[in-house]
């Protein structure tokens, strides 16, 4: 019997509620009800005032350390951030600064952010894919921009946002399912052995 995914999600939202967290949130359900798994959120706003002055890994408390440790062991990420200044948080980047280079090689990544208008739809491909490519992580093929006005109260409220949120995670199932198979077909090798 497998065991289920280790989604972790990373929301680069600097407070709560926000946006971000909220779409992070949705994608989690979504993936809940489509595969088993076991799910964590990493807050990087709320983590930011234990880490934010951090050099080194090794300067950071065990509470990061934790956190830091949960996103390498992922079977599979999604990580959310929104737009600032054109790009990702600082502190969102520098949480991944402080990941180990090969730990996300192969580890299948949902990309997600939020801004305030279309004009940062391009985030995803320009900010997001780069960054994960540098880690050799495998970024699922659809990522999910949504706008300011895709909300009510912090809630993903609108339907072409709800369709394209679904849409991600179908079109992830695929590739998410050959992840397991492998693990699995590993875990098998390695007790046979």
């Amino acid at each position: 019997m497998t065991r289920p995914l280790r989604v972790v999600s990373v929301s680069g939202g600097l407070q709560r509620p926000s946006k971000a967290i909220a779409l992070t949130e949705h994608l989690l359900q979504l993936l809940g009800e489509q595969l088993p798994c076991e799910q964590h959120l990493v807050e990087v706003g709320q983590l930011a005032p234990q880490f934010a002055g951090a050099v080194r890994r090794s300067q950071v408390p065990a509470a990061v350390e934790r956190e830091l440790v949960a996103v390498e062991r992922a079977d599979v990420l999604v990580v959310t951030t929104p737009v600032y200044r054109g790009s990702y948080t600082g502190l969102f980047k520098h949480f991944f600064d402080l990941i180990k280079q090969d730990a996300l090689t192969d580890t299948p990544v949902l990309l997600a952010a939020t801004g305030g208008s279309e004009r940062h739809t391009l985030i995803i491909d320009h900010q997001l894919r780069p960054l994960f490519s540098f880690f050799q992580a495998r970024t699922l093929p659809l990522g999910v921009y949504a706008t300011d006005k895709e909300f009510v109260d912090f809630r993903v409220h609108d339907e072409a946002l709800l369709q394209r949120a679904s849409l991600a995670v179908q079109r992830a199932l695929p590739l998410l399912e050959l992840s397991r198979r492998a693990e699995t077909h590993i875990a098998e090798d390695v007790a046979v052995a």
